[in-house]
Formats: C-alpha cells, structure tokens, sequence
C-alpha cells in the first residue's frame, strides 16, 4: 500500500506522546463505533438521475453550467462550449478516455485546422506544461467521482494530469461521466479509501472543484477568478 520510505516516523509520533505526557500508543487503538451516522443518510437511495438532478441545482447556486448529452453528442457539446467559452488555446491532460469518449477528432483535427492550439499535458516537457495551461483560454479533464451535493469534480493529479489544467486556464470544463456522479463527500472518501486497502497506488494530490475560483472578504464582496477559473461548466455524458 505504502510506496518509497517515511522518513523519521518514529521520532515524530514519540515527540507527539511526550509533548501529550505519556508513552506511544501502537497498539489497542480501535477507530470508535458512532451510534449515530447522518452522513450515510444523505441522498440515500437516490436513483443515478435523481442525483443529476440535484447536481443541477447546486450548479445554478455556484454559478456553473451544466450540459447533459450522451457519448455521440459529446463531441459536440464540448466543441460549441468551448466556443462559449471564447475558443482556445486549450490544454488537457494525458488521458485515454479522450480518445475512448470520440474526442480525438476534434483534439487532434478539428480544432487545430480550425487555427485553435491544443496542448497535451507531456511529463517530459517539464516547466513548459505550466506555461501553457497559463496561455490557455480553457482546461478540460475528465471528472474522477463527481459530488452532487455541493458541485464539485474530483481530480486526481498524476506526471499525466497536473492540476494547472484544471487551475491556471481563463476558463474550465469538466466531462463528467454519469457513473462518477455519488451524493457527497462521504462516498468520494470510502471510494478514495477502498482505493488504499485494494493496494492501489494514491495520488498524491487529490483536488476538489467545486466551480469557478470564488473568494469573498470580512465585508462579503464576491470576486471571481483570483484563484482558479472565472468560468466554469460540467457536461455530463452517459458512460460509454
């Protein structure tokens, strides 16, 4: 389950027991049994078209589109969203489900003989990936498990997928396949846990979007975009 070395592991956790004056615990800890669990209850038993619907809704509250369509239409949903979005350049990252889902004619032929520049996430071009997802008018990934609750994609980063696809770009759009789509943060973390005990190798850096970039001060006054994206949109396709 664990890769590489942790280094300094046992001076860290004894320094914690000293510092809460008694010895380390490594053995008998047990994790509590709650009597009581609301969080399972959320949106239990919702059919996978009434959690759409209520990820439609929260999309409205954060300002985000939303586009449904299934695998023959996606090409061009994604393409007259883009135009939406005011054109390229767009970055993506490495992954095969652009070319599972029919994306690579308009990644590959459309767009670039159309004058629109399309860059790959590449691992050996080191430095070069961040400066053109900085360049880029849209970043568009694929969504990994997708929160009806609260609106959010969830991004898992690899040397394929760094996350200024999905940060640095003026605008973002996430394909959001509808299998990924779970009630809340509850799932995403036992999906993310099981993960972890079937020995899968974890990202190290898992990344919950949730919209457009949005910050607000002491006197409430919204600002769009000053971390991430001014504009976003989901386009959920039935899974192939």
């Amino acid at each position: 389950m664990t890769n590489g070395t942790i280094q300094n592991k046992d001076g860290f956790l004894n320094r914690i027991a000293e510092r809460l004056g008694r010895n380390r615990r490594s053995a008998g800890v047990t994790v509590p049994d709650y009597t009581y669990q609301p969080q399972h209850r959320v949106y239990q038993g919702y059919t996978q078209d009434e959690l759409v619907g209520v990820l439609k809704d929260h999309c409205r509250k954060i300002h985000t589109e939303l586009i449904e369509t299934d695998v023959i239409g996606l090409h061009d949903a994604l393409y007259e969203q883009a135009s939406r979005f005011g054109g390229g350049p767009v970055v993506i990252p490495k992954d095969d489900r652009f070319k599972e889902y029919g994306l690579s004619g308009l990644l590959t032929d459309k767009w670039p003989n159309e004058g629109t520049k399309v860059w790959e996430w590449n691992a050996a071009a080191g430095d070069e990936n961040i400066q053109r997802a900085e360049q880029a008018n849209i970043g568009v990934t694929f969504s990994e498990i997708t929160l009806a609750e609260s609106g959010t994609v969830v991004l898992f980063s690899s040397k394929d997928k760094g996350r200024s696809v999905s940060l640095l770009p003026t605008t973002y759009i996430a394909i959001v396949p509808k299998s990924t789509i779970v009630p809340r943060m509850t799932q995403a973390s036992a999906i993310i846990k099981q993960k972890v005990a079937d020995g899968d190798v974890i990202p190290s850096c898992i990344n919950y979007v949730t919209g457009p970039s949005n910050s607000a001060d002491i006197e409430m006054d919204l600002v769009v975009g000053v971390h991430g994206p001014v504009k976003a949109a989901y386009i959920i396709v039935t899974d192939r």
